[in-house]
């Protein structure tokens, strides 16, 4: 499957005035499988646009609801376990390369609305960035420790 390529994706980190991080548990998986909002990012389209569609689509916040702190320099990227390739996103990627960006929640917990049109999460909270990595699924917690370490100078420094 080497010759398959990495799905352009936008994720978001969303930090809210405590400086604890949003995370949402999958919907689609029987495991643990909790994650940061991420989408991909349509032909011709820009990552931080797809980042805040994505976060509507996900977790109902509105985008005047947060205010851009950082974009983490670069790209990240992640493999899917061998048992996953060629059954997501319709066999046609082996991973994701990412854009990440950093926002702060200006909004309140009702302003978290995660019953959208096409649900992802069945659940959410606020973490730790240490919190957020542990509860990732494994293939996606090295690349969460690198989008955090990228993002630390713009994280509480107890929290990175």
């Amino acid at each position: 499957m080497s010759d398959l390529g990495y799905r352009p994706c936008a994720g978001i980190i969303i930090m809210n005035a405590d400086g604890l991080i949003f995370v949402g548990q999958r919907i689609d998986s029987i495991a643990e499988a909790w994650q940061l909002p991420q989408g991909g990012i349509d032909d011709g389209k820009d990552a931080e646009a797809a980042a805040l569609r994505e976060l509507g689509e996900e977790t109902g916040i509105a985008p005047n609801h947060v205010t851009l702190i950082a974009q983490a320099p670069g790209e990240f990227y992640y493999d899917l376990p061998d048992e996953l390739i060629g059954k997501v996103w319709k066999g046609k990627w082996r991973g994701q390369r990412q854009r990440w960006f950093l926002y702060r929640f200006n909004g309140s917990d009702t302003d978290v609305n995660i019953a959208t049109e096409h649900q992802e999460f069945r659940a959410w909270r606020w973490a730790t960035p240490a919190e957020v990595i542990d509860l990732a699924v494994p293939f996606k917690r090295k690349l969460y420790e690198d989008v955090f370490a990228a993002l630390a100078p713009h994280l509480p420094n107890q929290l990175a």
